[in-house]
């Protein structure tokens, strides 16, 4: 089995390392990774300037664009043949809701959907960081589910697991997208420069977080398996656009 292994925290990252030791136990992994953090970078591809590929000590490679143009890049330019699987991850923080829209970590599984592979975004939903053990065996997990299944068309998961030992998790839950507040305003302040900057606000809180929904499994110690698509179309408003044109 060849699976591609990307993220948005940057090759160093500790939950890419994590992740690429696990799953070197059962398949073939190639990391090609951010030369930095790009976390938010959402599903830019870079076309402005060439890209680089480069090789870390510890074997990772490395490109200095956003997670999707690793996607991107390692599938349509540098392996002979598909891989089996992306996994993107494992992510510092959770990846729920209005998050996947922005999501850096999302957005480089998404490729891989987009070019016909299944695929594993994976987050460990705190800052903290402290069970990377426990996202990482989850991943092997779903890894080993995936495997066994005769896909008729490429899965985008979005898996978003609590920062708790593994004995601690309780069940795998397949939910769907909560929804946050709006985000807090941005942060004016100066530089050392007395110029005015600003900082994006951090997200909101949860607003739509009952059961069924990401935020509520993790909050329960639950594994939350969100199963996205990419047609943004609303299909509920096609008839009251329609009933413009006709007015």
């Amino acid at each position: 089995m060849r699976i591609l292994l990307c993220n948005d925290d940057g090759y160093f990252a500790p939950g890419i390392e994590h992740l690429a030791r696990v799953l070197a136990d059962v398949a073939q992994v190639t990391v090609v990774a951010p030369e930095r953090d790009r976390s938010g970078a959402s599903n830019s591809l870079t076309l402005d300037r060439p890209l680089s590929l480069k090789r870390a000590a510890n074997g990772f490679y490395y490109v200095n664009g956003t997670p999707t143009d690793c996607v991107h890049l390692a599938v349509t330019g540098m392996f002979d043949e598909l891989p089996d699987m992306v996994v993107s991850g494992i992510n510092i923080g959770a990846n729920m809701g209005d998050d996947t829209i922005y999501s850096g970590t999302v957005a480089a599984a998404t490729e891989g959907f987009l070019l016909g592979i299944p695929s594993l975004a994976v987050s460990l939903c705190s800052k903290a960081g402290e069970h990377y053990d426990s996202a990482a065996r989850v991943a092997l997990e779903l890894v080993a589910m995936l495997q066994k299944q005769t896909l008729r068309e490429p899965v985008l998961l979005n898996v978003n697991v609590p920062d708790v030992p593994y004995e601690q998790l309780r069940e795998r839950v397949v939910t769907r997208l909560g929804k946050r507040h709006k985000a807090e305003p941005v942060v004016r302040t100066l530089s050392p420069r007395h110029e005015t900057v600003y900082w994006i606000g951090a997200a909101g809180e949860a607003q739509d977080a009952g059961e069924g929904t990401d935020f509520h499994a993790v909050l329960n110690n639950q594994v939350s398996l969100t199963p996205l698509q990419i047609d943004l179309t609303h299909n509920a408003q096609l008839s009251l656009v329609r009933g413009w044109l006709v007015e």
